[in-house]
């Protein structure tokens, strides 16, 4: 077979290949919407939809069931690192919403200071559940996603925030769309933290 006849065999299977990747990410958006609904669970329902999507990828067995079982495991070795997640997300908005009463001198670097902690401290806690494997500690993998998010990958911390921008477009034209860009988003993180693995 010829060159050119085998390039024109491969060719129609990337296009079903990556739709199949595309509706496993909107799949995986609404499997992690429906475990973040108790708001402690966001960080662990992401961490276990990024390990769905990471299995799809490699070609594992990944179902429901196995999404179901790495949330547990996420959930409970992540609870206290969640807490302390969602504290800081709460310390920094406090800031913002002081720094922009006008109560304090300097307001508009402390709303720029606020605001780039905030975006600092969501991309951490993404790249962190990105990061994170079944078993590993997630201090340890929270120490990971900063050495990557920082040093060696700023810009794949860059493309989460335009991934967080989505988000935040998507939630405010109609609700239910948070479902999906969730799943894009996951798919972001994956593919940010295979690129700074590379």
């Amino acid at each position: 077979m010829t060159e050119a006849a085998v390039r024109g065999v491969q060719r129609p299977e990337r296009g079903p290949l990556r739709f199949a990747l595309f509706a496993e990410c909107l799949l995986t958006g609404v499997w992690v919407v429906l475990a973040a609904l108790p708001v402690i669970t966001v960080l662990p329902a992401f961490a276990a939809g990024c390990a769905h999507l990471r299995r799809h990828l490699d070609g594992e067995r990944s179902t429901w069931r196995d999404f179901l079982a790495g949330l547990r495991e996420a959930a409970r070795s992540g609870w206290r690192f969640s807490l302390l997640w969602w504290a800081a997300l709460a310390l920094l908005a406090f800031d913002l919403r002081v720094a922009r009463s006008g109560a304090l001198p300097g307001g508009p670097a402390l709303i720029a200071v606020s605001v780039a902690g905030l975006l600092a401290v969501i991309v951490l806690g993404l790249r962190t559940a990105a990061v994170r494997r079944p078993g590993t500690p997630w201090p340890t993998a929270a120490r990971t996603a900063a050495r990557q998010g920082l040093a060696a990958d700023p810009g794949g911390s860059l493309l989460l925030v335009g991934g967080l921008a989505v988000l935040a477009v998507a939630a405010w034209q109609m609700l239910p769309l948070i479902a999906p860009a969730m799943g894009a988003l996951a798919g972001c993180a994956v593919a940010v933290e295979r690129r700074a693995r590379a």
